[in-house]
């Protein structure tokens, strides 16, 4: 993900969570932070999808549309804070490529987790791709800034 990608990260986060707006910068903080956990997908010359990231530690959600500050000093998972696709995009293997990345990244960084907020009904979807949900009751308050029914999951990395 470079600066110059942010204009089209935010058309398709748009696009894709009309009802969860994040700013700009909230996506650019992310990305300097963690550069190795932020990229885009392209298709024909076209950004179509990004997927955002960065260490953090299980059973904590990071606030929507809030700056981190920092990483955290001891983190125990890597955070999907956003995987999105256009809708042309969807469909041809574009999101496992993008977990399999995500999972390498982690790997490289020595996290044994994934973890994500689901949104819009897509635990389904997150579940055939390794995720569980996890409940704690100190997810409830951060859980509903991210809409009705979301969901914490976790998908724990082999090897």
């Amino acid at each position: 993900m470079r600066p110059e990608d942010l204009p089209e990260i935010c058309r398709i986060a748009t696009g894709a969570h009309a009802d969860l707006p994040e700013r700009p910068e909230v996506f650019e903080e992310k990305a300097r932070l963690f550069p190795a956990g932020c990229f885009v997908l392209a298709k024909d010359g076209a950004l179509v999808g990004y997927a955002i990231s960065h260490p953090w530690r299980l059973y904590d959600i990071p606030p929507l549309d809030a700056f981190l500050g920092a990483l955290p000093p001891s983190p125990d998972c890597l955070f999907l804070h956003d995987v999105a696709l256009t809708p042309g995009a969807r469909g041809d293997g574009a999101t496992a490529h993008l977990i399999q990345r995500l999972c390498n990244v982690a790997r490289k960084e020595r996290l044994a987790f994934l973890a994500l907020t689901s949104v819009y009904g897509t635990a389904g979807f997150w579940a055939e791709t390794g995720f569980q949900a996890a409940s704690d009751e100190r997810l409830a308050p951060k859980l509903k800034s991210y809409g009705a029914g979301a969901l914490y999951m976790i998908r724990k990395l082999q090897g």
